[in-house]
């Protein structure tokens, strides 16, 4: 029993003075909940946009009252075109949109964001009711149906496969490469193949090859185990625009990972640098939750992270079915990133340990 507790406060003082573990362990944790907590403390719910097909009556009668207790959370805007309605859902543009035929109204939604589809469900119901009760004590006179408007089929692996593939891309590029350059420099390893006779752009190229080789390899398993039948995975028709996004992403990824590996001293400081870096842009490039209902400041912000872009154009292409020439503006995005980062790494490179 000595011994244990020994070794337990041994282990306890050397974690207690790793000032490294104590940061990523404690402080960085916290600073999290802090920041995001901050940001989305006093944040009230957006409303939700509602496109309204034709002539709704329950929409178009609502008493005065009704209407401006309604318009704290649902903003309804009017269109004829169904088709195009439908499709706006589809892509994300709006949240829902409703119909009424009779006594039955129907409300489209797409299953893109589950949690935007059924807060605006639930908002379109209690105006059904609402409607109902107006209707005196007569049985409910309005019945409303709920539509997907993608294939009912598709299943949510559709909408995570994007977005936890971007993430896992943008970690394994991004470390691989700030963690590769600084431990070349402190092992020497740089100041050989400087003085050998292979050209240094020859060097790079080559773990730039490599690098995209394995970023193939992981998107293909990645995809492979998503579309087997326990996961339930539907390709896109235009899936395989998924591989030039994931090749002008790991480009983008290995640019900062390179900038950061450029900059970073030791091996401990490279890791925990990306480590900043990679996980505010997973939750900000929306990997693990939509951020459409956020600050419209923090959407701005989010918009200079690759992997924002790299998971928007993925989603196109590997859900939505959207043509390659929706992702051309991701993609020249991705490019233009990994152009910049990679000019400001070469002006902070260093061959030497200092």
């Amino acid at each position: 029993m000595s011994g244990f507790k020994s070794l337990a406060r041994a282990m306890f003082l050397g974690f207690r003075r790793d000032r490294g573990a104590l940061f990523f362990t404690i402080a960085l944790p916290l600073l999290f909940l802090l920041v995001i907590g901050g940001i989305f403390a006093r944040q009230s719910t957006p409303k939700s946009k509602v496109l309204e097909i034709g002539s709704v009556s329950i929409v178009d009668q609502m008493p005065a009252e009704m209407r401006a207790g309604i318009g704290r959370s649902l903003k309804f805007t009017k269109v004829s075109d169904r088709n195009a309605a439908l499709e706006k859902v589809r892509k994300g543009d709006y949240s829902a949109a409703i119909e009424q035929s009779g006594d039955q109204v129907v409300v489209h939604y797409s299953a893109a964001d589950q949690v935007k589809a059924g807060t605006t469900q639930g908002q379109l119901e209690g105006l059904v009711q609402a409607a109902n009760q107006a209707a005196s004590a007569r049985p409910p006179k309005y019945r409303l149906e709920s539509e997907q408007v993608e294939d009912k089929s598709l299943k949510p692996i559709q909408y995570i496969t994007p977005g936890l593939l971007g993430w896992a891309l943008a970690s394994a590029g991004m470390f691989g490469a700030s963690t590769t350059l600084v431990t070349w420099r402190t092992k020497g390893l740089l100041r050989r193949l400087r003085l050998s006779p292979v050209p240094i752009r020859s060097v790079f190229a080559a773990r730039v090859v490599v690098s995209l080789g394995v970023a193939l390899v992981q998107t293909v398993l990645f995809i492979g185990v998503a579309t087997m039948p326990f996961f339930g995975l539907k390709l896109a028709h235009y899936w395989w625009m998924a591989i030039p996004m994931v090749l002008c992403g790991v480009l983008a990824f290995l640019a900062l990972g390179m900038l950061i590996g450029a900059w970073a001293k030791t091996q401990e400081a490279a890791q925990g640098v990306t480590q900043i870096v990679v996980l505010p842009m997973a939750f900000l490039g929306g990997s693990f939750f939509n951020i459409d209902d956020a600050p419209r400041w923090l959407r701005i912000v989010s918009e200079i992270f690759p992997l924002r872009h790299l998971n928007s154009g993925m989603l196109k292409v590997l859900v939505r079915g959207e043509g390659p020439a929706s992702v051309l503006p991701q993609m020249g995005v991705l490019l233009g990133f990994a152009v910049v980062a990679t000019l400001i790494a070469v002006r902070v490179f260093r061959w030497e340990q200092i």
